[in-house]
């Protein structure tokens, strides 16, 4: 069976206690790099670039060094990228719409510019957001797992699977280590009190909870290349989060089902079967053994 993760070679198990890192967000006043600086804030020393005309650049100067860049700009991206341990490539055109001209110059090139100004830097890790959509043309009814080959759902999703590629071509080939995070619904939780948010059942992912799995990518010290999923602990799951508990320690707390009055007034946790001895009624098939 093919891996979605390839260890780094004499990679030492994860230290109890991380090393403080200088880490670098590209996009850091989008929805989700303000977020993430928020909850990093403290535990690693962060360097925040930002395009310069975003609204959130006042809120997130506390957090961290601001610095400009445009991922047109190489020379500028090195230079952002030198002395950093990590970087978050999040900076992208987010349009799931977005036509290919667009996409061509902020998350083709872009992408291909921030990977090797990270190398040319001498990062050791980029953790690049890929999205639910670079697997999103698989029909609704199946689970995918990071070991199936890529199906993106739109021209949006082609571009989340070049990163992708290009990820795993730095890490292997080039010696930079990259971890992929396809990042499902990203909402607060009070999101998935609105009924209007349904429809992201499946791939709901908080914001403490991608933060969580962010961090734990930075802290990670035992691979070199892999994809993850990035989903909440969601009663449903549209993406498969497996490999993500067993080689971070991801422990997800958020379960749309919980949290959205649609779900939660059904009580699943009390009525939804599931062929074991946790279902009401079924008894155990050693009790006259252990009696």
């Amino acid at each position: 069976m093919s891996l979605s993760f390839t260890k780094d070679a004499g990679a030492l198990n994860q230290p109890s206690n991380a090393p403080h890192r200088r880490v670098l967000i590209t996009g850091a006043a989008g929805r989700i790099g303000s977020k993430l600086a928020q909850h990093l804030q403290g535990r690693h020393d962060l360097r925040l670039m930002v395009r310069g005309d975003e609204d959130r650049i006042e809120q997130i100067r506390p957090l961290g060094e601001i610095v400009t860049a445009n991922l047109s700009d190489l020379s500028r991206l090195k230079e952002a990228c030198r002395g950093m341990d990590t970087v978050v490539h999040l900076a992208a055109t987010p349009d799931s719409s977005a036509v290919w001209n667009t996409l061509l110059h902020d998350n083709i090139i872009g992408t291909y510019h921030l990977l090797a100004a990270a190398k040319a830097a001498g990062c050791r890790r980029v953790i690049f957001a890929s999205s639910v959509h670079a697997v999103g043309g698989y029909p609704p009814a199946v689970q995918v797992k990071t070991t199936d080959p890529v199906n993106p759902g739109d021209l949006y999703g082609v571009s989340k699977c070049f990163g992708e590629s290009l990820g795993r071509y730095m890490a292997e080939q080039e010696g930079l280590s990259v971890i992929a995070l396809r990042i499902g619904a990203f909402q607060p939780v009070d999101a998935a009190r609105r009924p209007e948010m349904i429809g992201v059942a499946e791939m709901f992912v908080s914001e403490h909870d991608l933060a969580q799995l962010i961090e734990r990518c930075i802290d990670d010290t035992t691979l070199r290349w892999a994809v993850f999923h990035a989903v909440s602990n969601n009663r449903f799951q549209r993406l498969d989060m497996t490999d993500a508990r067993e080689l971070l320690g991801y422990r997800p707390q958020d379960d749309f089902t919980e949290l959205s009055p649609a779900f939660k007034d059904l009580h699943l946790a009390e009525h939804l079967h599931t062929g074991s001895l946790r279902d009401k009624g079924q008894r155990s098939g050693l009790r006259e053994e252990i009696q």
